[in-house]
């Protein structure tokens, strides 16, 4: 194991590692930005490392600052969290090749699974169900272009390579307006991703999001810890997530989970991961994978009882996975909303000072969040300030948890999404389960404020 790592992140995924890192018995370095000074994983850390000023690009996204103050706290490994620098390769790269271990998938991995079409291509190698569309990146002929689209069929959905979080996309009804989506879809892929490759797929029209996270090791053993749904979303941001996927067959999650497992056995896979899926009328669709922990890990923890981020950290030290796929069960449902500093209907940020904070508690309840009472949330960052989970022994017990849990929760000084939350566990649909991707989007129209 190793006896210093360097946390590259901030927020609640910042002290979540730090506290995964106290388990271990391993020493914690964290970094921090100037308008971080206060946070309170920085208060708590055995030592910290000022790497610049407010502005990301000058402190989390600055690669030469964070393997600096690894050199200078010498730290053994580096763990990236989510976010900022968790899926750049030659992030990866230049961590392994300055001496320290990166926490997390070797920058080859990352490189295929970080561009859609190669991930796409490697998924299909696989066996792993994907999206029908264009075998990899559209050509320049429009002639061609449109023979791609009339075999995949309209609605068609055009998607920049190297994009994510929601960027990048452009849905095409109709060969007239075909040829010009394309073309605005590589000038903004060009622009934001510096990689102008687009490919096609078909645009499915009321599916679900599920994912699949998987744990592999470097001796090529991978298991599969369940499934999420985070079908709750707007503007392809999560808002809230589950685990189990209501209503869907155990059978089908273990055929899908199982060659998730197998794709990370061909493409050497080391490391948390999570295969992203849409999922409609019985059928799973691989869209993308997200080489890194994801914002939602802690649904998947209470319900294996799975430690992801101390078992990335093993994985990364060298160690085989603790278990196999057999001693992976599946308890009760767990659900987690994402408390962010904004309007909670019109999502405006809503930076400043907490005056009040008041955690809720009881049976089965986790509380995920680095804030405090007088702490201030800076305008620079994501607007997440913490995570609410819960866990019931059934769906029906963990919905009345999380209504009690977000009834007890307290923040003043600043605005918070916590009344959409509480509107959302009443809501008669979501209840039911199985709400799509559009759901929450139409919900709001007809909830304006």
């Amino acid at each position: 194991m190793f006896k210093k790592i360097l946390i590259a992140n901030r927020g609640e995924i910042a002290l979540r590692i730090q506290r995964a890192c106290r388990e271990l018995g391993v020493r914690a370095v964290m970094v921090y930005s100037e308008a971080d000074r206060d946070a309170k994983y920085v208060r708590l850390a055995e030592e910290a490392v000022c790497i610049g000023p407010a502005a990301s690009n000058l402190s989390y996204l600055n690669m030469p600052a964070i393997i600096s103050a690894a050199e200078v706290t010498d730290a053994e490994a580096i763990h990236p969290g989510y976010g900022f620098l968790s899926e750049n390769a030659d992030f990866a790269e230049r961590v392994e090749k300055s001496g320290f271990q990166f926490i997390g998938p070797t920058p080859e991995s990352i490189r295929i699974m970080g561009d859609k079409v190669s991930a796409k291509q490697a998924m299909i190698r696989a066996g792993v169900p994907c999206v029908p569309g264009s075998e990899g990146e559209l050509p320049d002929d429009p002639v061609q272009i449109r023979r791609i689209a009339k075999s995949v069929g309209y609605p068609v959905i055009i998607k920049a390579a190297g994009g994510g979080g929601g960027r990048g996309m452009r849905v095409v009804h109709t060969e007239a307006a075909l040829i010009n989506a394309v073309a605005m879809t590589k000038a903004e892929a060009g622009a934001a991703f510096g990689n102008p490759a687009v490919y096609m797929e078909k645009f499915l029209q009321n599916p679900r999001h599920i994912e699949i996270q998987v744990l592999a090791d470097a001796f090529k053993n991978a298991v599969y810890l369940g499934e999420r749904d985070c079908s709750m979303q707007r503007r392809h941001q999560k808002i809230l997530e589950e685990a189990p996927a209501p209503g869907i067959n155990r059978k089908l999650i273990e055929r899908i989970g199982e060659r998730c497992v197998a794709a990370c056995k061909k493409i050497g896979y080391r490391g948390a991961g999570t295969f992203e899926f849409l999922y409609e009328a019985g059928e799973f669709y691989f869209i993308e994978m997200n080489t890194r922990v994801q914002v939602e890990h802690p649904v998947t923890e209470m319900i294996t009882g799975v430690d992801i981020v101390k078992t990335q950290i093993m994985v990364a030290a060298g160690q085989k996975l603790p278990f196999t796929q057999r001693q992976i069960t599946i308890t009760g449902h767990a659900i987690e909303c994402r408390i962010n500093a904004e309007d909670p209907f019109k999502f405006t940020p809503s930076p400043g000072r907490i005056t009040t904070w008041h955690a809720p508690g009881g049976p089965g309840v986790r509380v995920d969040s680095h804030i405090y009472s007088n702490y201030f949330v800076p305008p620079y960052y994501d607007s997440m300030i913490g995570k609410l989970i819960v866990h019931g022994d059934t769906r029906e017990q963990a919905l009345a948890r999380m209504r009690t849990a977000l009834l007890e929760t307290a923040v003043e000084g600043i605005s918070t999404n916590i009344p959409l939350h509480r509107e959302l566990m009443v809501d008669a649909k979501f209840m039911a389960g199985g709400t799509n991707i559009h759901y929450l989007e139409h919900w709001l129209e007809q909830h304006k404020r």
